[in-house]
This record gives C-alpha cells, sequence and structure tokens, in this order.
C-alpha cells in the first residue's frame, strides 16, 4: 500500500462507493430512501469494519431492491417489517467498529 493510499484510501475502494452510491439513486425514490436509511443505521450502530464485508452487505441490499422494484414489491416485502432486524441479520456474523474498538481497548487497558 503506497502513502498516498494510507492518507487517502483505496481509489478502487473509492470507485466502486462511487458505483454503489449510482446505482442507489436510480432506484425508485421508497428503495432509495429506505437504502440511505439502513446505510445511517449500520453506519451509527457500529456496522461491518472491513471494506470487503461492507461492499458485499450493501450491493447485496442494491441487487435486492433493484429486484424488488422491478417486481414492484414494497421495500417491507423485501425487508420485513422491522427493518432493523433485517439490518442486523446481514450484520450478525462480521466484524464490526465496536468489536475493532472494544478489542483495542482491551489490548491497552491489558497492557498497563
Amino acid at each position: 500500500m503506497s502513502i498516498f493510499e494510507k492518507i487517502i484510501g483505496s481509489l478502487d475502494d473509492k470507485r466502486e462507493w462511487r458505483a454503489m452510491e449510482a446505482r442507489a439513486k436510480a432506484l425508485p425514490s421508497e428503495y432509495y430512501n429506505a437504502y440511505k436509511a439502513i446505510q445511517k443505521y449500520m453506519w451509527t450502530t457500529g456496522g461491518p469494519s472491513d471494506w470487503r464485508d461492507v461492499s458485499r452487505i450493501f450491493n447485496g441490499i442494491l441487487d435486492l431492491f433493484e429486484q424488488g422494484a422491478a417486481e414492484g414489491k414494497k421495500v417491507t416485502d423485501l425487508t420485513g417489517e422491522d427493518v432493523a432486524d433485517f439490518c442486523d441479520e446481514l450484520v450478525k456474523d462480521e466484524k464490526s467498529w465496536k468489536d475493532k474498538y472494544r478489542t483495542k481497548l482491551n489490548d491497552r487497558i491489558g497492557r498497563g
């Protein structure tokens, strides 16, 4: 990894993120609004900390939403009424930011 990538992050990851955001913007408004709300929920509740997991999860949501929109379904037909539970299930086996910071804190205190 170059110093440039360490400072600003991977350009490939940024391109992939922009492509996902473009896909989301192309969705009908109900789906786009749900996608943005799901993103916010995942970030504020300590979503996945690894880019590969983030990419896989959000691309999966976009695939599901694109298919649901094409079939004329409502968002909750795909996610269920408890959208937070839907999100929690998507990340339940992934290492989260909370996990990362818990380990960091425990390591720091354990060394002292």
